[in-house]
């Protein structure tokens, strides 16, 4: 009877492909990709170099609930700033914080593709209670490694570090976003405040009039026609102030949005006024440059455009062989040979037992006959063109915008301050010098309310000038570091305002 007993070492597979490493030697590579913050301090330093804020990443119950606390302290019962509603959103948006998790997702991602891929053990028992045996005949063990991915690890690390990095980009572009969408928010929500403001005075000169107009009817001294216009301007004036009153509503609710408020946390206040119009600008001699070298969108694409170049790589390896597995080992194998011989009359037995151990090495792979790769070929370099194409246009489109937001950014001031320079004292003027010819008899009631009412319809176009300004200057830095201008200077609808004749724009 002889029996065999196949046995192929796990030691010989890493062995002989050379790439072993030490526990130690890849315990000191993943380290930096095993943190749990691993990647954010880009995040969080780009982020305040562009809006000087600072971010954070709670992974903790105990971190949500200390940033809770710090939210509460600066919105509640307060009247916040644009610089303080911006920080309270990098802090409290959830949305935001989501966008951090695909940071650990990718760091996650690069940690596993530097771990060795894990060998495949698989075990078959032939000859299952055969009569010379007791249990089984042979035993045959085997240990698979993939040798493509072997081979391919260096480049699936890399191109793992490099979606790594433009993943840290894209969460710092989620959060320059998110600042620029509040500060433009908290901007729209205190114009809208100011406009009301403005629309009750307007509303009180109205009411003045149509109550005028009505005495004045009693009398006879006025027609139907007179009352009809006056009492006419007053009820349209009302609808205008509620309709304003709702549109600050709903921009103070969307800053809310948000900043991530709820609960008590919504018991806040903005202030009744847009800040003035400052006295010096940016200069926009490199903006173009400056863009291009801030812009984090641009160096997203410019990664993509790398992230291409590498995979087409990594492609053109493997064009012709897309799968190699190695088996190794050894094979021991046990015979027993049993000899009979006659001593004295009676037969013996003998047996001989012997090792034969032969290393064993096996490659399995795909005969490239029909897909010779040329297909995933072509799409690697398609893809790659496809990069380069759109990066080439998101140069020119910034380069472009930057331009835009610098001219509306301008512009809005310009136009801002000719409200404010020329308009405004102009109206003003007529005011007062209605008012002292009311009382000198000569300018009758209905004039004097006409005047005051032209002078907060221009109050309220320059209200609307700043916030136009305003929302510029967000543009202006968003063209910057992006990720983009939101509305490109673009003057936004304007309230409806009061002129002198007593209708509505």
């Amino acid at each position: 009877m002889i029996g065999s007993c196949r046995i192929f070492l796990t030691g010989l597979t890493p062995l002989f492909l050379a790439g072993c490493i030490s526990t130690a030697e890849l315990a000191n590579e993943t380290a930096p990709f095993e943190d749990s913050m691993a990647g954010f301090q880009t995040v969080s330093s780009r982020t305040a170099m562009a809006t000087g804020k600072r971010t954070a990443w709670a992974q903790s119950h105990e971190q949500t609930q200390a940033l809770a606390r710090e939210v509460r302290a600066l919105v509640h019962g307060n009247t916040i700033s644009a610089d303080t509603a911006v920080q309270v959103a990098l802090l409290n948006n959830k949305g935001l914080q989501a966008a951090y998790a695909d940071i650990g997702i990718d760091a996650a991602e690069v940690w596993q593709q530097m771990l060795p891929e894990n060998p495949k053990i698989s075990v078959g028992i032939f000859g299952i209670a055969a009569p010379e045996t007791i249990l089984f005949r042979a035993l045959e063990s085997m240990v698979v490694t993939n040798l493509q991915a072997t081979m391919t690890k260096g480049r699936r690390v890399d191109i793992a570090k490099t979606r790594f990095e433009q993943t840290q980009l894209k969460a710092v572009d989620e959060t320059l976003r998110l600042a620029t969408a509040t500060r433009r928010a908290w901007i729209r929500a205190v114009g809208a405040f100011e406009t009301v403001h403005y629309l009750k005075q307007g509303q009180i000169a109205a009411d003045a009039a149509s109550q005028l107009a009505e005495k004045l009817g009693e009398s006879g001294a006025l027609p139907k026609a007179g009352q009809a216009r006056e009492h006419a301007f007053y009820a349209e004036l009302t609808g205008q102030l509620a309709e304003a009153r709702l549109g600050a509503q709903l921009a103070k609710e969307e800053l809310t949005r948000l900043m991530g408020l709820w609960g008590a946390e919504v018991d806040y206040y903005v202030p009744d006024a847009l800040p003035q119009l400052p006295k010096t600008l940016r200069t926009g001699s490199a903006i173009e440059s400056e863009a291009l070298q801030s812009r984090i969108d641009l160096q997203i694409a410019r990664l993509e455009l790398e992230l291409a170049a590498k995979t087409f790589g990594l492609t053109e390896a493997t064009r012709y062989v897309t799968d190699i597995e190695l088996f190794a080992g050894v094979e021991a194998e046990q015979e027993t040979e049993t000899e009979y011989e006659l001593v004295g009359g009676d037969l013996e037995e003998s047996r001989s037992r012997k090792v034969v151990v032969t290393p064993q090495l096996e490659v399995e792979f795909a005969i490239p006959i029909y897909d010779t790769g040329k297909p995933r070929l072509r799409k690697a370099e398609l893809a790659y063109l496809r990069g380069a194409n759109l990066l080439a246009e998101k140069a020119v489109n910034i380069r472009s915008e930057a331009r835009s937001a610098y001219a509306g950014y301008r512009g809005r001031h310009e136009i801002g301050l000719h409200y404010k320079r020329n308009v405004l004292p102009l109206r003003e003027t007529i005011e007062n010098e209605s008012l002292l010819t009311y009382n000198g008899m000569i300018t009758n009631t209905f004039e004097l309310l006409a005047d005051t009412r032209a002078k907060i319809g221009t109050l309220i176009m320059s209200v609307n000038g700043k916030r136009d300004f305003w929302l510029a200057d967000a543009d202006l830095n968003a063209a910057i570091y992006g990720p983009g201008p939101g509305g490109g200077g673009v003057s936004e609808a304007a309230p409806a305002s009061v002129d002198s004749g007593g209708s509505p724009h």
